[in-house]
């Protein structure tokens, strides 16, 4: 990921926490598949590594974990909000003209081999674990329990899982950190007025760029 030093976020607390908010991560690797990429839910153990281990699971008839399997190194993509920039929001356009748009967005980058298993009682714990991840603060949520023991013996025959240190990581938070505090200004009123409920996200990250 090409990263200017005024975007470069190295605190790693800031990088887990914004594993931890994103949704679908990107797994993408290269072997004897060619390259690949699958779209995963997953978890984060920041404790186990250097790093922080993630922890996800493919669907067994997806081939791309046997690439994971045989040793290929993996990158995974975490996308955090992100939103078109404006020119007419920078102040100096009224004053010189040389703006041009962009965008503006936050992304973490991790690298690791992966650690591939399909035992049932490990894929088991890991289901269940996302599962209160993503059940946890609804009014009735859902357990793994609640289904069928037969049936979820069967869909675990159908996943594979993986657990995989991260031996790098980055993080770019592109928020305006080049322009003078002025157009910063302008691009976070421009956000945070914006009809667009996603650029808020956005406009509130500008007022806390860890």
């Amino acid at each position: 990921m090409y990263c200017p030093a005024a975007f470069r976020q190295n605190d790693l607390p800031s990088l887990h926490a914004q594993i931890q908010a994103s949704g679908l991560a990107i797994v993408t690797s290269t072997g004897a598949q060619g390259l690949q990429a699958s779209h995963l839910p997953l978890l984060l153990e920041p404790g186990e590594g250097e790093f922080g281990t993630l922890y996800g699971h493919f669907a067994r008839a997806n081939p791309h974990w046997r690439d994971l399997a045989d040793g290929a190194e993996a990158l995974v993509v975490f996308n955090g909000p992100d939103a078109y920039v404006h020119p007419g929001w920078y102040p100096a356009k009224a004053e010189h003209g040389k703006v041009v748009p962009t965008w503006n967005y936050i992304a973490v980058h991790a690298w690791g081999q992966a650690e591939v298993f399909d035992e049932p009682e490990r894929l088991l714990e890991l289901v269940s674990r996302l599962s209160e991840r993503h059940e946890r603060g609804r009014a009735q949520p859902w357990a793994v329990s609640d289904a069928p023991r037969d049936y979820i013996d069967t869909m675990l025959r159908a996943i594979v899982g993986f657990a995989l240190p991260i031996r790098r990581i980055e993080g770019k938070w592109k928020l305006s950190q080049n322009r003078s505090a002025s157009d910063q200004a302008g691009v976070r009123t421009g956000l945070a007025t914006s009809n667009n409920p996603r650029d808020h996200e956005l406009a509130a990250r500008m007022n806390h760029t860890d």
